[in-house]
């Protein structure tokens, strides 16, 4: 597996991997090393191997940029992601001969972004290795939906390199239906080629752990949101509709923690300050895991401010799933494939329209019995139908597929249950 992510950090590789092993296969994970990470460890049985981070220039938009800054930074984002694209793949293509010969393979399987991977497997694919392409992110809509950019020729680029990844795989992986259906227009994969394989929590996280003693002690209203914290994630709508709950709805008794990392970060902090919001949030950038959860646990309602945009419109995100994991409901904004996955969950906003999600937010702080009632259908669904024992499930049908062969009875019920 390559994946330009950190490993096992990353919530779909690592429970890929894990189904994929108690499945009876060898799994060797390529990742970006992070900080204090070791170059090379097994971690769970999953042999990890880890290339240096490269990252060429800021490529976070201003707010409200003029023209010749949007130029700028198109410039200056096209050319760090092609060096850094560059750069993994060939680590990549490097780290696949070590494999190879250290190890042996059958599969490469790439998780995007980048797109670029094919390129690694097409030499392999001559040797009769099977290449699998599992689609995190339709790229293009991702350029569109971070810089606010139209049909270019860098979102074509993007396009094309997703169209040859589509082309050269035998079977494609998808979060979503709506993703399933890009791999048929854009690549013309086959329907039974092609498998859904959501977002869903593990065993794990599927576990409610005791809250916060600090949060509780607040006696307020908490709010949580966790997730990366991109140009492309919504937060500052988040945060502007927290101002309209403060200042125009004049509800204080509230406190939102927001957990996660990302580009925009430190121009969220400033927003929040210049909204005058310190007093009500708290971005804590990245957090471990068990605060993490404890935080979740303590919180009263769970917010997912993804805009309208052509990437979040038809995306999944596993923070919906774990969410309803611990029985939260949920404040949105009307998206397709969120809509999907929380059902009766969530409260449905407006897309984009910050005043009416912060008066979701208060409808919510208001009603006790409805969060309750919210929150255990989230709870039951997730359960029933979107936890990882699941929706893995599809994973090992996936590479039933592939080679056209079942695994054994005995593997096919472990590798749901790692």
């Amino acid at each position: 597996m390559f994946v330009e992510n950190t490993f096992p950090s990353d919530p779909r590789v690592r429970n890929e991997s894990e189904v994929l092993l108690s499945a009876g296969s060898e799994v060797v994970v390529v990742a970006l090393r992070g900080r204090d990470e070791a170059p090379a460890e097994r971690v769970g049985g999953v042999q990890v191997y880890r290339l240096p981070r490269l990252v060429l220039f800021k490529k976070t938009p201003r707010p409200n940029p003029n023209p010749l800054q949007k130029v700028w930074l198109k410039l200056k984002a096209f050319i760090g992601y092609l060096g850094e694209y560059v750069y993994f793949t060939s680590g990549c293509f490097v780290m696949s001969v070590y494999v190879a010969f250290k190890h042996g393979f059958d599969v490469i399987h790439a998780h995007n972004p980048p797109d670029t991977i094919f390129l690694v497997a097409a030499p392999y694919k001559l040797l009769g290795k099977k290449f699998v392409f599992d689609h995190h992110d339709l790229c293009p809509e991702l350029y569109q939906s971070r810089y606010r950019a139209r049909q270019d020729i860098f979102a074509r680029g993007l396009g094309l390199a997703e169209k040859c990844s589509l082309k050269m795989a035998d079977i494609t992986i998808a979060t979503n239906e709506s993703y399933k259906l890009t791999h048929s227009r854009r690549g013309g994969v086959k329907p039974e080629d092609s498998f859904i394989v959501r977002n869903g929590p593990n065993p794990q996280r599927m576990k409610i752990q005791p809250p916060s003693e600090r949060l509780l002690r607040m006696n307020k209203t908490i709010l949580c949101y966790i997730g990366s914290l991109n140009p492309q994630d919504g937060v500052d709508y988040l945060l502007r509709s927290l101002h309209h709950l403060a200042y125009i709805l004049g509800r204080r008794d509230y406190y939102c923690v927001i957990m996660g990392s990302g580009d925009s970060l430190e121009g969220l902090r400033l927003l929040a300050a210049e909204l005058k919001l310190n007093d009500f949030v708290e971005l804590t950038g990245y957090v471990p895991e068990e605060h993490l959860l404890a935080n979740l646990s303590a919180a009263d309602i769970c917010v997912d401010p993804d805009p309208s945009s052509p990437l979040n419109d038809v995306s999944t995100w596993i923070k919906i799933m774990e969410y309803m994991a611990y029985a939260k409901p949920i404040v949105s904004f009307d998206l397709k494939e969120t809509r999907f996955s929380a059902q009766d969950a969530a409260l449905y906003v407006e897309p984009n329209n910050e005043a009416k999600f912060a008066e979701a937010i208060a409808k919510l702080m208001d009603q006790p019995d409805l969060r309750k009632r919210m929150g255990q259908y989230g709870r039951t669904r997730v359960e029933r139908e979107l936890q990882w024992d699941v929706v893995g499930k599809n994973l090992i049908a996936a590479y039933q597929r592939l080679f056209a062969r079942p695994l054994p009875s005995a593997a096919c019920a472990q590798a749901v249950r790692p």
